[in-house]
């Protein structure tokens, strides 16, 4: 089947799963279409050009084909001329249409390059950003982690400087109460040693 520029146009390729693009085999049979293709324009065209040098230079065995034609061109001397344009045209036509199948093969590589670098950009953005918010939750992780154990570390303080206000008012109170007992046995003993004998009822 002869491969137009509306084929080019309208080719849509399968899309491949888990992986970006399109499937490579199947790119790679379409454009070795498009090559099929393009190198029978491009002999078509060289044939053509063959004719019409050999038509216009009359030195080829295309003067039999001319020479049936004779008749119709001393008929119709003015569009002698003319003659030539028609094959002009066609070589014209398929240098366009060759030139048209490239233009659209090089549209779609670069459209597909530009999709993928697209992706790339896309993917690192995202990546970054990724990065960023975890880098950010540390951060913030870190900095309330450090609050709570200066806090803490605060109250520990507080409950130690607590302790140890009471160990000290506790000894103060108990050295004073013993000193207090020691006091009140030394009266005692004093008084018992100054009383008389008589006075105890002995």
């Amino acid at each position: 089947m002869a491969l137009t520029p509306d084929d080019v146009v309208t080719k849509s390729f399968q899309h491949v799963r888990f992986k970006d693009g399109f499937d490579p085999d199947e790119v790679d049979d379409f454009l070795d279409e498009i090559v099929v293709e393009w190198r029978k324009t491009l002999e078509e065209n060289a044939e053509l050009k063959a004719k019409l040098a050999a038509y216009e230079s009359g030195e080829t065995p295309a003067e039999a084909s001319a020479a049936e034609q004779a008749p119709v061109i001393e008929e119709a001397p003015a569009p002698v001329a003319a003659v030539p344009a028609a094959p002009v045209e066609t070589a014209t036509g398929s240098t366009t249409a060759t030139a048209g199948i490239i233009e659209l093969a090089q549209r779609l590589h670069d459209e597909h390059v530009a999709e993928g670098e697209a992706k790339k950009s896309q993917l690192i953005s995202e990546a970054q950003a990724e990065v960023d918010r975890i880098q950010s939750e540390a951060q913030v992780k870190q900095r309330e982690e450090s609050a709570r154990l200066e806090r803490e570390r605060n109250t520990l303080e507080a409950r130690i400087t607590e302790l140890r206000n009471f160990e000290r008012d506790y000894r103060t109170q108990l050295r004073g109460y013993i000193e207090g007992q020691l006091r009140d046995l030394d009266e005692k003993s004093t008084s018992t040693d100054s009383t008389p004998v008589s006075a105890i009822g002995l």
